[in-house]
């Protein structure tokens, strides 16, 4: 690529989650950062107006990008991700895939492989990382040793490729191995789901436990009545809030001079800088292309949140076949 040319790139899958990648792709288009080369999507008429929106030229092949192009995102149905990803990095081409990295383990190691062998970067979008709340949390977190998370968002109006576990849990998954650490070991998991409304999982409850002695227990349903996007965990000496979808973190503590509980408890809202968590996503993306770094997510990362989950849906397969389900 030549030295002056500004890295082109493209958003395959352009739907609910895929037109956002388009918007910021253009935006930075518009800044003098990159060039925007095209939206992709198989749906014609969807492909046509998100490209039009954002000024850019329209595919409904994604194989058409394979020459245009110096990195793409993928925002297709996750069966979908394997393919197309290997396609790129195989042709040297850098790529942000949105989360569950693939449906299969297998398929997300054959992605880590064929990054490895061009030396194309392999990002996975798991956007939480990038929440204003989460980032200003993160330097904060000690050791954590009790999680309470509940995710819960009423029924998608949107194509339901994935159970609940890899549609909506997987954030909290990789969130907690993040935060406990990822070399920390998952020592035993616990799990429960059923479907209700799709013929997949709908809701669905998990119990993971540490080699360390940590344990998050972890909520997801996508057919609440409210969106609820909150973390509560404990830690040596504090207490923590997160809170998703209002963009707030707090730390709880005794403060270390008090002469008693009541006088010396300490509530500490932490500083939120309010960016778009995509934006922030892409950029690191960008930043890891220009500079030749390793992604902020690795495929190694995606890789360790879909092991979780499969683990998960195991547990939920097994509890489901007691109840006869």
């Amino acid at each position: 690529m030549a030295n002056d040319r500004k890295i082109r790139f493209a958003a395959i899958g352009v739907g609910s989650l895929g037109r956002h990648h388009a918007r910021n792709y253009a935006e930075l288009a518009h800044e003098g950062r990159i060039e925007f080369a095209g939206a992709c999507d198989v749906d014609v008429e969807t492909a046509k107006r998100i490209a039009r929106e954002n000024g850019a030229p329209h595919f409904t092949d994604w194989r058409e990008l394979l020459d245009k192009v110096d990195a793409v995102s993928i925002a297709t149905p996750t069966e979908t991700h394997a393919d197309i990803a290997c396609a790129f990095l195989e042709a040297g081409k850098h790529v942000l895939v949105e989360k569950p990295i693939a449906s299969t383990v297998a398929d997300a190691e054959r992605m880590i492989d064929a990054a490895r062998g061009s030396g194309a970067k392999l990002m996975v979008g798991q956007l939480e990382r990038y929440n204003p709340a989460m980032v200003a949390l993160r330097p904060r977190v000690t050791t954590p040793l009790y999680f309470e998370i509940h995710r819960v968002s009423p029924f998608p109006n949107r194509s339901l490729d994935v159970d609940v576990v890899l549609d909506v849990m997987i954030h909290d998954l990789d969130a907690v191995q993040w935060l406990v650490g990822e070399d920390v070991a998952v020592s035993a998991i616990h799990a429960v789901g059923i479907p209700v409304i799709s013929d997949k999982v709908d809701a669905a409850n998990a119990r993971i436990e540490f080699a360390n002695g940590t344990v998050a227990n972890i909520t997801a349903s996508r057919i609440g009545t409210e969106k609820i996007r909150k973390t509560r965990f404990y830690q040596t000496n504090s207490y923590v809030v997160l809170d998703y979808a209002t963009k707030f973190a707090s730390l709880t503590s005794l403060k270390p001079d008090a002469s008693n509980l009541l006088d010396g408890i300490s509530i500490d809202r932490l500083e939120i800088k309010d960016v778009e968590p995509l934006r922030a996503e892409i950029t690191a993306f960008i930043d890891a292309i220009e500079n030749d770094l390793a992604p902020a997510i690795t495929g190694e990362d995606g890789l360790r949140a879909l092991k979780l989950a499969v683990g998960v849906l195991e547990r939920i397969e097994a509890h489901r076949s007691r109840l006869d389900l």
